[in-house]
C-alpha cells in the first residue's frame, strides 16, 4: 500500500481517534512490559540443550531424514524469496511440509525474514509492519500454523544501538502489536545485543540467537541457539544450519492442532489490560480491523500507523 493510500485512508478519522489510538498505541509498550515478565519463565533458562533442530532455504529435506539425522523439528520460514534470490526453494513452508514434518514426529517453528542486507526488512522502521505482518501471518496460516504459536521475526544484522533504537526497536513494536492482535506471541530472531535490548524493551518472548557480533556471548533468555556455519550439516542433499534447544517450548506448532490464545492475555494485570484496550481502540479507530484474529490486513495496518504519525505530529507543535 502507498504512502499516499495511507494518507487517504487516515484523513477519514477525526482528531478524537487520532488522540486515542495514539494513546493506546503508547500504551502498547506497557503491553510489551507485562507480556515480557509474563512469559519469562517459558524461554528464560539457558540450561541444558534439550536437542536440535534445523532451519534451511536452499531446499525442502526430507522429514524421515530429519528424524533419522535425530532432531527435534524445524524453524522455517513464513516468508516468500527474493526476486534475486531464486535459489530459495525452500521458501516459503507449506503446509504439505508441515504435514510430513507431523508424520515423523516432528514440529515447525515459523520465522519471518524476507530482505537482507541493503534490503532488511527492519530498515522500513515501524512502517514495515505494514507490509510484512500480514505475509507472515498468511503464510502460516496457510502451512497450518495455529494461533498462539510465536512467529519469529528476524533481525539478521549485527546493528549499532542507534540502528536499534531509531529503526529494529520501531519496526518490532508494531509487528509485535500486529501479531498480538491477530492472535500471536512474538519471536526475535537476532544477536547477543539484539536480544538483550529487546528483552530490556519488552519486546518478544522467544529469542533465537545467532553468532554474528555476538562476541562469544549466548544470551542467558535463548530458546534456540543457530550454531556457526562451521557446524552446518547436509540431509537429504539440502545444506542445514543446526540450532540448539535451550527451553521444551521453542515456538513449536504442529498442523492441526488446535489455536490457542496469546499468553498472558486473559492474566488481568495492568499490562495485559493496556493491551485489551489497545485492541479494542485499534479495532474501532481502524474500519474493518477484527481482533479476533482473522481479518487483519495491511491496508489497516497502515492506517494505525498514519494515525500514529498524526498523533506524533500534534504533539509536537
Amino acid at each position: 500500500m502507498s504512502g499516499h493510500e495511507a494518507s487517504k485512508g487516515a484523513a477519514h478519522y477525526s482528531r478524537r481517534n487520532i488522540m486515542k489510538a495514539g494513546a493506546f498505541a503508547a500504551a502498547a509498550g506497557t503491553l510489551a512490559v507485562g507480556m515480557g515478565t509474563f512469559t519469562a519463565s517459558r524461554a528464560s533458562a539457558l540450561g541444558p540443550i534439550l536437542g536440535t533442530v534445523v532451519d534451511y532455504s536452499a531446499g525442502v529435506p526430507s522429514a524421515s531424514a530429519m528424524k533419522a539425522a535425530g532432531h527435534l523439528g524445524a524453524v522455517r520460514y513464513v516468508s516468500q524469496k527474493r526476486p534475486d534470490a531464486q535459489w530459495m526453494a525452500g521458501k516459503p513452508v507449506t503446509l504439505k511440509e508441515t504435514q510430513a514434518m507431523s508424520a515423523q514426529g516432528l514440529a515447525t517453528a515459523s520465522v519471518y525474514q524476507f530482505g537482507r542486507a541493503e534490503t532488511a526488512d527492519w530498515k522500513q522502521g515501524a512502517a514495515g509492519a505494514a507490509v510484512h505482518a500480514p505475509q507472515a501471518i498468511a503464510i502460516h496460516r496457510a502451512a497450518g500454523g495455529p494461533t498462539g504459536r510465536p512467529i519469529y521475526v528476524a533481525i539478521d544484522d549485527n546493528p549499532s544501538r542507534q540502528q536499534y533504537d531509531t529503526l529494529i526497536k520501531p519496526y518490532l513494536l508494531a509487528l509485535q502489536t500486529a501479531l498480538r492482535a491477530a492472535g500471536y506471541s512474538t519471536g526475535v530472531y537476532g544477536n547477543y545485543n539484539v536480544i538483550d535490548w529487546a528483552i530490556k524493551d519488552g519486546i518478544g518472548s522467544f529469542y533465537w540467537m545467532h553468532d554474528w557480533g555476538s562476541g562469544g556471548r549466548i544470551h542467558p533468555r535463548t530458546t534456540i541457539h543457530q550454531l556457526p556455519q562451521s557446524k552446518q550439516r547436509t540431509i537429504d542433499g539440502v545444506v542445514v544450519d543446526i540450532n540448539n534447544v535451550y527451553a521444551q517450548d521453542w515456538g513449536q506448532w504442529k498442523p492441526g492442532q488446535s489455536g490457542g490464545t496469546v499468553p498472558g492475555g486473559n492474566s488481568g494485570n495492568a499490562g495485559n489490560s493496556a493491551g485489551a484496550d489497545l485492541l479494542n481502540e485499534l479495532s474501532s479507530a481502524v474500519p474493518g480491523m477484527e481482533i479476533g484474529g482473522s481479518s487483519v490486513t495491511s491496508e489497516q495496518i497502515s492506517q494505525a500507523t498514519q494515525i500514529a504519525q498524526q498523533l506524533g505530529g500534534i504533539i509536537g507543535r
